[in-house]
């Protein structure tokens, strides 16, 4: 079965921008878009999507948690090294001892050395864990997408854009799994670093430790002046980006079109608002978030100023050695941005959840009606076809098809007519259950098409339809996606028979040319060759043909006339058209108006009854005639 379908819409992108803070513990950046409608629920779901990793998951836990513990423990042990250095140069200068103890502060060093190591190890292979384990997440999300789109209801793309569906299996997905790689032990170590830290610092100095404590509220009511005020400009910012790469996205698509009737100048009009704003709410995102380290460097310092006055009193006091105010002053450095860290993660977290809330979305999005049971594939059909009673509505409130009832013998060529909106397109959707009747039944040899299985239904139709459809690759394969398992010499003849193969062998490489991502490269008469190309290809029992010949010239219009009737011969056809002209050696000619057939029978039958197809088909001369 050959399917001719078309479009490429806008994907607006949805992650915000991250960037890092500065040593004295700035924010790694605020980040905007969207919340998650059910927080809770949608992480709820995501740590059972995490629960066959819940092994590796606990090892990059323990690891993360060591590492950090090592790094912690690191300034102490640091500090007595310093210590023994500061007593042995004060005995020197005093004379009263014998130097600086190089035995033991080597010794020192080398804890110092092995433990840094080991927690570089622990940090390498929780790193390489939790990839693996992100990786494997986002693997399963894109299969269960993938699948999920093909046994979604034709409907349901009908109403939203490709790009939309793009973005949850790009965007969305994309920001999951960064959220799992880097946030998640991210949250490990600086939850691990902050409680850890915080112990150390009471071991040295209860005093010094409740100086620098001070500066936290601080620093805590700048970040939350300063996320409130940028959150409202990252989410215009995003917002923005999405409207211009959209419109950028849509002026080269139909950069023909727009420069044809003269619209550069409403394009740029369009572009330079869109960016104007978006200019606007990135600059101001931007500078408040990068108050963010400058603020937070100078509330760090004066903490540190605090700190080393609080030390040296209590030095002279001899409550605490100049080892201890070094690695107090260390802890002071790393204590105050694993805070900053966690409250963005909050951010981070935000996002995710509305990220995988997409997803989940779109995984319940209500699917086709299920196959009964018995289901049967069929293998041959004589090709009778019979509409009874049909009802349908896109809108089951609206209905399209009012009372659509007619019976086709095997074989006939039938032609649906009629003024646009009538209802002839959806005539073929419910013939191939791209969508199903609201009453009424369709039945093909006898049997209701419900009781076939979609798969075995559709392999009944060959399917030209007057939007192409190619991709990209060679014309070869282009043609071949009618039957995968044809030879090249199948792919040949199926091209003669369309009378399309002359014109390959003009083209570069032939058969092997490769088709651009837009299908440029050819025009799209050519590509409208192809297509029936493909369809007399994949040799089916029936054909439906929408306007196949529309884009093609009169002259090829007559070759592809002559295939198509050789390719007819025996086959039931489904055809419709807006020439009357194609259409005068149908069997059976149903018109169609506002739903309803009002008239059927051949051509010489309907123009002698002088009725609505005598007044399509002469209105269409009359038209000619004037030009």
């Amino acid at each position: 079965m050959t399917t001719q379908s078309s479009t490429r819409n806008q994907n607006q992108p949805r992650r915000g921008p991250m960037g890092h803070g500065g040593p004295m513990g700035g924010p790694m950046g605020m980040m905007g878009g969207e919340k998650a409608r059910d927080f809770k629920g949608t992480l709820a779901r995501l740590v059972q999507y995490l629960a066959p990793y819940r092994l590796p998951i606990l090892v990059v836990m323990l690891f993360a948690a060591a590492s950090t513990i090592f790094n912690i423990i690191g300034p102490k042990i640091l500090g007595k090294a310093t210590t023994r250095l500061f007593e042995g140069v004060m005995a020197q200068i005093s004379g009263t001892g014998t130097g600086i103890d190089f035995p033991y502060i080597g010794n020192i060093l080398i804890t110092i050395g092995v433990l840094y190591l080991l927690s570089s190890l622990f940090t390498y292979i929780q790193g390489w864990v939790m990839s693996d384990v992100s990786a494997k997440m986002t693997y399963r999300f894109r299969k269960e997408i993938a699948a999920k789109i093909n046994r979604m209801p034709l409907k349901y793309f009908d109403g939203t854009s490709h790009g939309e569906v793009l973005s949850r299996v790009t965007n969305d997905v994309d920001t999951v799994s960064q959220t799992l790689n880097q946030s998640l032990t991210q949250i490990i170590t600086s939850t691990v670093t902050v409680v850890g830290v915080l112990i150390m610092m009471l071991s040295i100095s209860w005093q010094m430790t409740l100086v620098s404590l001070v500066i936290i509220p601080l620093s805590a009511v700048v970040t939350g002046l300063v996320i409130k005020n940028s959150q409202k400009y990252f989410k215009q910012q995003q917002e923005f980006l999405g409207h211009v790469n959209g419109h950028v996205e849509e002026m080269y698509g139909g950069h023909v079109v727009m420069k044809a009737f003269n619209g550069e100048r409403k394009s740029v009009e369009k572009f330079n608002g869109l960016n104007d704003t978006l200019y606007q709410s990135a600059w101001k995102s931007q500078f408040l978030s990068g108050l963010m380290m400058p603020i937070m460097g100078f509330i760090g310092n004066l903490g540190y100023v605090a700190v080393v006055m609080m030390g040296g009193v209590l030095a002279i006091r001899n409550l605490v050695t100049v080892g201890d105010i070094q690695a107090f002053i260390q802890y002071v450095r790393s204590f105050t941005q694993p805070i900053a860290q966690l409250a963005n993660i909050s951010n981070v977290l935000q996002q995710t959840a509305a990220a995988a809330e997409r997803v989940f979305e779109f995984l319940n999005e209500t699917e086709e009606v299920p196959e009964t049971e018995n289901a049967i594939t069929p293998s041959r059909v004589r090709g009778e076809v019979e509409f009874r009673n049909v009802q349908f509505g896109y809108d089951p409130e609206k209905l399209v098809i009012k009372n659509f009832s007619a019976r086709v013998k095997p074989g006939q060529k039938i032609a649906i007519v009629g003024p646009t909106g009538a209802g002839k397109t959806t005539v073929v959707k419910l013939l191939m259950r791209f969508y199903d009747v609201n009453s009424g039944a369709i039945l093909v040899d006898g049997k209701n098409i419900q009781e076939y299985t979609r798969i075995g239904l559709r392999d009944l139709f060959g399917m030209v339809l007057q939007d192409t459809w190619l991709y990209n690759d060679t014309i070869m394969e282009n043609i071949r996606y009618g039957r995968p398992d044809a030879t090249d010499e199948e792919v040949m003849a199926a091209a003669r028979a369309a009378h399309v193969d002359h014109f390959i062998h003009t083209l570069p490489d032939g058969y092997r040319m490769v088709l651009n991502e837009e299908t440029t490269n050819i025009s799209q008469g050519q590509k409208q060759l192809l297509t029936i190309a493909r369809a007399v290809l994949s040799n089916p029992h029936m054909l439906i043909l929408d306007e196949a010949t529309s884009s093609v010239d009169t002259r090829t219009e007559i070759l592809i006339q002559q295939a198509m009737d050789t390719l007819m011969q025996e086959r039931t056809s489904f055809i419709i058209a807006h020439r009357l002209s194609t259409i005068r050696n149908a069997d059976l000619i149903l018109v169609m108006r506002d739903g309803d057939i009002v008239e059927q029978g051949n051509h010489e039958e309907l123009l002698n009854k002088g009725g609505f197809y005598t007044e399509l088909y002469n209105s269409q001369f009359e038209h000619v005639s004037t030009l």
